[in-house]
């Protein structure tokens, strides 16, 4: 595993005070009515990306997620400005404005959305991995979804074939603790979501998806595992969303008491008292990364706003091939 350094902390800092800023913006913006649907954010999940980005190879690694799917491709290497530009349907994003929220994708970043159906992507990683395995790639497929999409039949399937196969992925529950609005203590007998992988004797654990370490060493070990050739490997991350389900979640689910004690384990939070115990950064050098993050925000907010959007012919494109299928040539 590479070292958790100095310089780990820092970016890591830098990276999820980003990501949680960014999200706060696309908030703003929501209300501003600029982004329109659905918009589910990340903000308190932040450190399960972040131990996971270090423990991967990003020059061959793959990954892919659910509809909570903004920070990931940008910790992938996608430009941010893109990323919200997709959010305002503008055509400089990453889909060209076709996709939205919920469908953000980049297969030259590998990270292959972004699915809007509930579960839709755990057999999609599986095939991705499937894919690597049969054209001998070395690489690691990372699936993730959430504690909801958990109790979807197409998970038993794919945790079935996957281990048949032994297939090069990473299986990974984001267990925030509800799905839209239900908690998991009410979905089954047992909390423990990452006793489902025992039944198929794929191994299996929880971790601490507040603190980026741990998730790190726990990614590492797992990522390692299925690179080399003994098979998928099952992580249930148990962290928690300071935000609604979607922006249009009233939360009476929870009480601001609740939301308040998990802030209390605030993955930057955590990350920033280490930097600040340890010294690595001066109280005016963590100021000018804050100045710098909000910087770069207002940079995407200012591309996305000034993009164009899309032609209407662009309704057309993207679907048929013209050399391929010449038959689409005529007028439509």
């Amino acid at each position: 595993m590479k070292k958790i350094t100095k310089e780990t902390y820092i970016n890591w800092y830098k990276d999820m005070l980003f990501w949680r800023k960014f999200e706060d913006k696309l908030a703003a913006v929501y209300i501003q009515q600029k982004v329109r649907g659905f918009l589910h954010l990340y903000n308190g999940q932040e450190a399960v990306l972040a131990g996971a980005l270090h423990a991967m190879d990003l020059s061959k690694d793959r990954m892919i997620t659910a509809y909570r799917n903004h920070v990931q491709p940008i910790g992938m290497g996608v430009d941010p400005k893109r990323v919200m530009a997709e959010l305002y349907g503008k055509k400089t994003g990453t889909s060209f404005g076709m996709g939205g929220s919920m469908h953000i994708f980049s297969k030259e970043h590998r990270f292959y959305g972004g699915h809007g159906i509930v579960g839709g992507q755990i057999p999609l990683g599986a095939g991705i991995a499937f894919a690597d395995k049969y054209f001998g790639r070395d690489s690691v497929t990372l699936t993730y979804f959430g504690d909801g999409a958990a109790r979807q039949g197409s998970l038993h399937e794919t945790f079935n074939m996957a281990m048949a196969w032994t297939l090069p992925v990473v299986f990974i529950v984001e267990n925030n603790g509800y799905a839209m609005g239900t908690s998991v203590d009410r979905t089954a007998n047992h909390p423990d979501i990452w006793k489902l992988g025992l039944a198929y004797e794929m191994p299996s654990e929880p971790v601490d998806g507040m603190n980026p370490v741990a998730v790190a060493k726990a990614m590492n070990k797992a990522i390692s595992h299925a690179r080399s050739g003994k098979g998928p490997y099952f992580l249930e991350m148990k962290t928690y969303r300071y935000r609604g389900h979607s922006m249009s979640d009233a939360q009476k689910y929870r009480t601001k008491a609740e939301v308040a004690e998990y802030k209390k384990v605030d993955p930057i939070s955590q990350v920033l008292e280490v930097i600040q115990e340890k010294k690595y950064l001066t109280d005016a050098e963590i100021q000018e990364i804050n100045d710098d993050v909000k910087a770069k925000v207002t940079e995407c907010e200012r591309f996305a706003d000034e993009s164009p959007y899309p032609d209407k012919q662009q309704l057309y494109d993207m679907v048929y091939e013209e050399k391929d299928y010449p038959f689409v040539k005529a007028k439509i």
